[in-house]
């Protein structure tokens, strides 16, 4: 398959491909993959959060007593 990018974008890719000792061709495939595998973890994420329990209602009150919480966390001596 052949692409065509930017020069400047084509020179970043080569030149850390090089530092990595590899071709500017598996340096783009390693890209690839690792976004690929991203995508997977933020699926898993998202359905372990979908199945981590019921559901909150983060309304202004929930944030207020969040917020009041790490307040009252970080005004304790010794936690800075």
């Amino acid at each position: 398959m052949a692409i065509t990018i930017h020069p400047e974008l084509e020179a970043k890719l080569r030149a850390r491909a090089q530092a990595a000792g590899i071709t500017i061709e598996t340096y783009i495939e390693r890209i690839a993959r690792d976004e690929e595998a991203a995508e997977d973890d933020i699926e898993r994420l998202a359905l372990e959060g979908l199945d981590s329990g019921e559901g909150i209602v983060a309304d202004d009150r929930y944030w207020a007593e969040k917020r009041q919480r790490l307040i009252d966390l970080f005004s304790k001596p010794g936690t800075r």
